[in-house]
């Protein structure tokens, strides 16, 4: 079975639209059932207990100061110490380098960490979503700069759609760049001794004209153990 981890707020967390979509779409390419939980749910006892193949913590749409830091702590134990296949999209790769680049316990609030502010001469394309900030949006190409297994299938400029104006600033201690791109330099890692994975790009959003994404779930999946 697979876990996937909402980062919905709890007021809209039943009616989060994409974590349903991430369901069906993940089911579809293993054959087995997914389960959406809130983040704050999550806990090493309760992925223990249940025996979960993957998990793969969502993106999500609001500021990083409405994130509780304390509500982080049980899927940090996870992360720390259950050895499973982990994938983070966006916002969970974010939640991923927030989590090894800090002591969550010594943490009082998480912030936001822009890409960078718009130049002088920059048009702000949406100006409704964090004015004045570069927001990286739509099907960008990412660049393998160190190949795995997640990439195979896949040629070295690959296609995803992205929807993000904050980024990982630091590669945490243990991590492996695998790829990146002009806009954004950490676009994925890997940690160094298990299969723990954070995404910037939103591969899980894949369309039938840009697939890569398809092919980097299904690896990760295959990685897993979940696909033949």
């Amino acid at each position: 079975m697979i876990l996937i981890a909402s980062m919905a707020q709890p007021e809209t967390y039943a009616q989060s639209g994409g974590a349903w979509q991430n369901k069906i779409r993940f089911e579809q390419i293993t054959g087995m059932p997914a389960l959406i939980m809130h983040y704050s749910e999550v806990t090493p006892q309760f992925v223990e207990r249940h025996g979960f193949g993957a998990l793969f913590i969502t993106g999500f749409g609001y500021g990083w100061e409405l994130v509780p830091v304390k509500a982080t702590y049980g899927i940090s134990d996870v992360l720390h110490e259950v050895d499973i296949p982990i994938l983070g999209a966006c916002g969970g790769h974010q939640l991923i380098g927030w989590l090894f680049n800090n002591d969550v316990r010594k943490l009082k609030t998480f912030h936001e960490l822009p890409i960078r502010k718009l130049g002088p001469r920059e048009a702000d394309l949406n100006p409704g979503y964090h004015p004045g900030y570069y927001t990286e949006a739509g099907v960008q190409p990412v660049e393998i700069v160190q190949r795995d297994p997640i990439f195979k299938g896949m040629k070295k400029v690959f296609r995803v759609p992205e929807s993000h104006y904050c980024e990982v600033k630091t590669l945490p201690p243990d991590f492996i760049h695998l790829a990146r791109n002009d806009n954004c330099e950490l676009q994925c890692f890997r940690h160094r001794d298990k299969p723990l994975y954070g995404a910037q790009f939103h591969a899980e959003t894949w369309t039938d004209y840009y697939d890569d994404g398809k092919q980097f779930i299904t690896n990760f999946f295959r990685i897993a153990g979940l696909v033949g």
